[in-house]
Formats: C-alpha cells, structure tokens, sequence
C-alpha cells in the first residue's frame, strides 16, 4: 500500500452522492428557472417533454453507466463498436435518408458535410439554420439523449449560445443509434490567428465557466461511461499515466512529470457536483470577429469535479492569458492541481500513441513542456 493510500482522503461530495443514488436516495430535479425561452426551445415543444417526469431515461441510464464496474472501461473494449465496423457510412447521403423518413417537413432542405466534420460524431449542415449530428460509435450514443434532456435547461443561464436540439432522430436506414437535429450556431473554431486578443478570450471563457458552475447541478449526470469520466475521480488513470511514463523516460522529464501527477492524485472535490462541459479544447470554443461567440459540443458533460474543464489554461493560453484565466475563476490550488493531472494525462497518452499523428504528437509535446514549466514557476 503506497503513500497516496495511508492518507486517502475522506469521501467527495461526488463519491458520496454516487453511493446516495446507488441505493435509491436520488434528490428530484430542480424547477426549470428560465428566466426566458430561446426561439430554439419553442421551435419544437415536443423536444421539452422529458421536463414532465421527475426521472428520465436518459438520466436513468446515465446514473447506472456512472456505478458501473470502471474495469471494462480502462480496457476499452466497450468503445469499439464504431460505425465503420458495422459497414455503415456516415456520409451526406446517409443523413439525407434520415431526414427525408423522419423529419419531411424539412426534406428539401441541402445537406452538405461540414469541416472538420468531428470525431465522436459527424455533423453536417442542414439549410441555413441547423445542423444534424450522429454519433460515430456506440460509446458516443448515450449523449443524445442527455444533451436533449439538459441543454435545454442550461442555455437560459450561459452568457454564450450553446447548441440547443431542436429534434431528436431514431434508429433507421442501417444507422443504429439515435442522432440529432440542433439550431445552428455561426461562428469558426478558435485557431492561433483568429483571436483578436487572448487575454480577453481568456476572459471570457472563464466567464462561461463561472456561469456553468452556478448553475443548479442537482440530478445532473454523474461521471461515468457516457462522459469518459470526465468531472471524475483522476485515480481511475492512474496506472496508465504511470506505466507511460515509464516507457517514455529518457524523452521527457519523467520526474517532474511524475510529481505533477502526485499532486493532481493528492486531493478530490469535496463540493456539490458542479455542471462542467467535459472538453473544452478548442474546436469547441467558436469565434466571430476575434471575440468567442459560442461553445459546443457538450457529449461529455455532467455534474462533477470541475478541474477537468480548466486544461485549456496549459493546451490553449499561455503567459498572461493563463494567469487571466487562472485569475477569472475561484478555485483553491488542489483543483488547479488536479487540472493538470487532467492536462498532462491526455498529452501522454497522446505521445504514446503510435496511431496518432505528427501534428497531435507534436501539439501534446508542447502541452507537456507548459505543464512542466509551469509547475516549476509555481512551485518556486
């Protein structure tokens, strides 16, 4: 039994509230506190729905993913039911088929593939206004169903618009999961040259996260399957974060790597659950004129540890947009810690895959290099 298990620490807000729904203690959800509808929300009435019963499926489902045995989650094996393997092309044509026998009314309308067109799902173009999204592979199916349920919810209490689905599709012409129909949002993925300014891009972003934080995150998914543990314990990575840095001793400093690890493992959250995005890298994060105009894709929300959403202050900001970001948001160091934990257990994993490209690799390097500086200046 190491050091890390003598003084492991008295159990989370999260943890606990995990064992509360584990024996059917579950708190009901909270009263819509819409301040106003958005034209998204009265597009389809029916997509609001799941509002009139106390427990959906979707959360149903999601609370039982969250106390699921996390062994055959650290294999992998469960993810590998992509759409590929099912000889199923995600393509225009495909969605097309989709839209024509489900939604008519909206049939004449072109589809055109956007890029880059993502990973977990393949989103396209729906007309001038939406947007439809189909997942990729059976791990990324049960975040339809929970963005129907919560988005909705949160976009009356963001200060940015966020996707908002306007119809919800089923299973058909040999795609095998649900997908999605949203309200377009305009604006660019963020890239180094458009930003006018990144100490006010920081800003902002924390902004939403400060505005995400507060809102009321009861009944709210906990970390689990569906969200890839994101706003969970960091111990689940733990042997894989070691045993790679193991195999790359010698290419990096593996030492202040490894004490960066221990301090992000040497704490947990111990408040409520807080609602966090779960990737907040930046193709997430939308441009217009220089200025951050919206935030997407949130398939790997839920109510947790908020250290997870804080890794773009190392894999996008750097110098004084860093410390604007750091300083926007009222978090006690433990959490910075294990922020980049989160931060430096993507990067390696990124750098020991084989399968990934030069680019990523590349990108990860650097991220690894701004965690070790970083924690040196900190620490001195």
């Amino acid at each position: 039994m190491g050091a890390m298990d003598r003084r492991r620490p008295p159990v989370s807000a999260i943890e606990a509230e995990w064992r509360k729904r584990a024996e059917g203690v579950v708190p009901a959800k909270p009263k819509a506190r819409h301040e106003g509808q958005r034209h998204s929300d009265r597009c389809n009435p029916a997509s609001m729905n799941h509002c009139k019963s106390r427990y959906s499926t979707a959360t149903q489902k999601i609370r039982r993913e969250s106390l699921a045995p996390i062994a055959s989650f650290a294999t992998g094996s469960w993810m590998l039911s992509s759409i590929e393997n099912l000889g199923v092309s995600i393509n225009a044509e495909l969605a097309r088929r989709l839209i024509a026998a489900q939604f008519p009314e909206w049939s004449n309308l072109p589809v055109t593939a956007i890029e880059p067109g993502g990973w977990d799902n393949r989103t396209f173009r729906l007309g001038d206004h939406m947007s439809v999204r189909l997942p990729s592979a059976r791990a990324y199916a049960a975040q339809v169903e929970k963005e129907h349920e919560w988005l909705p919810r949160l976009a009356p209490h963001l200060p940015l618009p966020i996707p908002v689905p306007l119809a919800k599709g089923s299973p058909a012409e040999g795609y095998p999961w649900p997908w999605s129909i949203y309200e377009w949002l305009d604006g660019e993925p963020v890239t180094a040259d458009n930003i006018s300014g990144w100490t006010g891009f920081a800003r902002s972003v924390a902004r939403f996260l400060a505005a995400l934080h507060r809102i009321d995150a009861t009944g709210g998914p906990l970390p689990g399957q569906h969200n890839f543990h994101r706003g969970g314990r960091l111990a689940l990575y733990d042997a894989e974060t070691r045993s790679t840095l193991t195999a790359l001793a010698g290419r990096m400093d593996t030492a202040v790597a490894g004490d960066i690890w221990t301090a992000a493992l040497s704490s947990e959250w111990h408040g409520s659950p807080l609602w966090v995005h779960g990737d907040m890298s930046s193709g997430n994060l939308l441009v217009k004129d220089g200025a951050l105009c919206a935030v997407i894709d949130f398939g790997c929300s839920a109510a947790g540890d908020p250290a997870c959403d804080l890794v773009i202050a190392w894999t996008l900001l750097s110098g004084e947009s860093r410390e604007a970001f750091r300083a926007a948001l009222p978090l006690d160091r433990d959490t910075w810690n294990r922020a980049r934990g989160w931060a430096l257990w993507k990067a390696l994993i990124t750098v020991a895959d084989q399968g990934k490209g030069q680019p990523e690799q590349e990108s990860s390097w650097q991220v690894i290099g701004e965690l070790v500086a970083d924690y040196r200046q900190q620490r001195n």
